[in-house]
């Protein structure tokens, strides 16, 4: 019997679709009206630093207040918080794929850090999303050497680098695989993530301060 000749096919032959399964969204905004909103946030969260001790829970120095920040933040917070739950409406829906509406319940806190301070890895239980809005990039946003990324590590742990290190998949997001991936902070931008992603903040390395609010939006 004679053996067929099979000739060996060029790559562009094989067709195939990349598919991005299991993707953690994350959503990144500027607020509209962010600066009018900012300079009353910073007035604000700075008098209240002013009066009011840290609290101590994922912050490498520098200052959080307690979780109550609903109660305090004037007219200026509740603008921003009402934006960020529209964002997570838009981003959320039924597994059947139908919209849903959701009466949010809110946890919200300030944290004002300065030099070298910043926030050790940690995730958000008992929230369906979490987030950052940044009242005050500290310089960050024109000069991203001053430090003070927000990092997410993935996800996956360190499973996909533990084979070969050397390796990645292809993509924009390869490079980072078992890694991190980090954003700069910019003041009036929104940050919106699942409250299960490993997240936290490297040092600040400006002489002012980096004022951010975070919040987890709970059912």
């Amino acid at each position: 019997m004679s053996q067929q000749a099979f000739a060996k096919p060029a790559v562009a032959d094989i067709k195939a679709e990349l598919n991005g399964l299991f993707p953690t969204p994350i959503l990144t905004g500027l607020l509209p009206g962010a600066e009018e909103v900012n300079r009353e946030l910073k007035r604000i969260i700075l008098e209240k630093e002013r009066t009011s001790a840290s609290t101590q829970h994922s912050n490498l120095g520098g200052w959080q207040s307690t979780w109550n920040l609903p109660e305090w933040g004037g007219d200026a917070f509740d603008y921003m918080l009402d934006s960020a739950k529209r964002l997570a409406d838009r981003a959320t829906a039924r597994r059947d794929g139908k919209a849903v509406k959701i009466d949010w319940n809110v946890t919200c806190w300030a944290n004002v850090n300065r030099s070298g301070q910043g926030n050790e890895f940690h995730t958000h239980p008992g929230a369906f999303w979490s987030g950052s809005y940044y009242v005050e990039d500290g310089g960050i946003g024109a000069d991203p050497s001053l430090g003070g990324e927000f990092e997410i590590q993935d996800p996956r742990g360190a499973a996909p680098i533990m084979y070969a290190p050397e390796l990645s998949m292809g993509g924009p997001a390869g490079a980072s695989m078992g890694a991190a991936e980090t954003l700069s902070p910019r003041a009036g931008l929104l940050i919106l993530f699942p409250s299960w992603l490993q997240h936290g903040v490297r040092p600040y390395k400006g002489d002012r301060e980096r004022i951010s609010i975070a919040f987890n939006l709970r059912l």
